[in-house]
Parts: structure tokens; C-alpha cells; sequence
């Protein structure tokens, strides 16, 4: 599956926001790139505020526009809040758990685990980076992968408690969804409503 492999601090600095973990670039250029990134720019349409909102969530999430374009659907069918119910759907990705639980230090880190099969739910191996993870499932680190340095490095000094619809057994190094998470509870910061209104368009 094809993946953004381009310059993530351009990107950041597109949105102003350090979408990718943190960044030394964004602190010092806190302005979007380009030739003229530094002056004073246009204001943005209505379409175009709303189609760089989608565009941050895609990033954020490591999502493709076809996934995100199924997710949304997906979405729109069930019962609730569409954009709420969106940001719920990525936030169940498996590769998003694995970022969440502190397994990797980015959630394009959390795909490679899982892509590498270093990752079980429920006790068999998961390789799809996509898996929906359901409420009352088990992430755990495979037995093979626990001495990895960047799964131990990541999980050094990572305070579990900040996500309250996780827990971590770390002599284990087992994770639990417990929930679905509210919107409140999410830390992304996201305007969903502008991407419910560009694709009602």
C-alpha cells in the first residue's frame, strides 16, 4: 500500500502543526513553505479551508484518500454524530493503538511494527495496518519482538494513563482497548465538521 514518503516538516508547516510528533524545523520556520510561505497570503476559500482540514486528517492518520473516502461513508451510515463517529473509526486503526499505547514513537513506526508482524490482537498476529480494533481486545507485543530497541525505547518513560480508554500491562507488554473513545477524549486537533461539509457537497 502506497504511503506519503515526502517531506513531513513541509507538511507541517503547511498546517502549522507538528502533525508528524515533533519537529525542529516547524519551531523554527512557524510558516507555511514555499517562496513566498513568509509573506502575506490570500485568504483561503471556503472550499479550500475545508479541503485542508480533510487533508490534516489524512496526514495525521497516515490514511490514503480512498480509505479515508470508505471510512467517511462508513461514517455517514451509522447511527450519531458523522464526524465523530469518523475520528472514532481512525482512532480504532490498529497501527493508531499501537502509536496510542506507546509501542512506537510514531504511528508510521506503529504501521511498520504491524506490517512486520510484531504486533498480536487477541493473541494472533496482525499484519494490516487498517485492522479495526474492537472494544475488549488485546494488543500485545509478539513474544520474538519485546527486546526490539525501538519498541523498548518508545516505551520508556511513556505515561499510559494520559488515554483513559487504553490500559497497559507492561510486565506483559499487553495493551486492552477498553473503549471507544469520546470526541472530548481525542487530542487531535481536528475540525471534523469542516470535512462532514466538504463531502456533502
Amino acid at each position: 500500500m502506497a504511503r506519503y514518503t515526502g517531506p513531513k516538516s513541509k507538511i507541517a508547516r503547511k498546517f502549522g502543526e507538528a502533525i508528524f510528533g515533533a519537529d525542529k524545523v516547524l519551531s523554527k520556520k512557524n510558516y507555511p513553505p514555499g517562496q513566498h510561505g513568509n509573506s502575506r497570503r490570500r485568504k483561503t476559500s471556503e472550499y479550500g479551508i475545508q479541503l485542508s482540514e480533510k487533508q490534516k486528517a489524512k496526514y495525521t492518520y497516515g490514511v490514503l484518500e480512498k480509505q479515508f473516502r470508505n471510512l467517511f461513508t462508513k461514517a455517514e451510515k451509522a447511527k450519531g454524530i458523522t464526524g465523530e463517529i469518523l475520528l472514532q473509526l481512525l482512532e480504532s486503526r490498529l497501527d493508531n493503538i499501537v502509536f496510542r499505547l506507546g509501542i512506537a514513537p510514531t504511528r508510521a513506526a506503529a504501521r511498520q511494527l504491524v506490517n512486520h508482524r510484531h504486533i498480536t490482537v487477541d493473541g494472533k498476529v496482525v499484519d494490516i495496518a487498517s485492522f479495526s480494533v474492537k472494544p475488549g481486545q488485546l494488543i500485545a507485543v509478539r513474544e520474538r519482538a519485546k527486546s526490539l530497541e525501538v519498541i523498548n525505547s518508545s516505551l520508556a518513560g511513556f505515561n499510559h494513563s494520559k488515554y483513559a480508554w487504553m490500559e497497559w500491562d507492561e510486565a506483559s507488554k499487553t495493551g486492552k482497548f477498553l473503549h471507544i473513545p469520546d470526541r472530548t477524549d481525542i487530542p487531535e486537533n481536528i475540525k471534523e465538521q469542516l470535512i462532514v461539509e466538504l463531502y456533502s457537497k
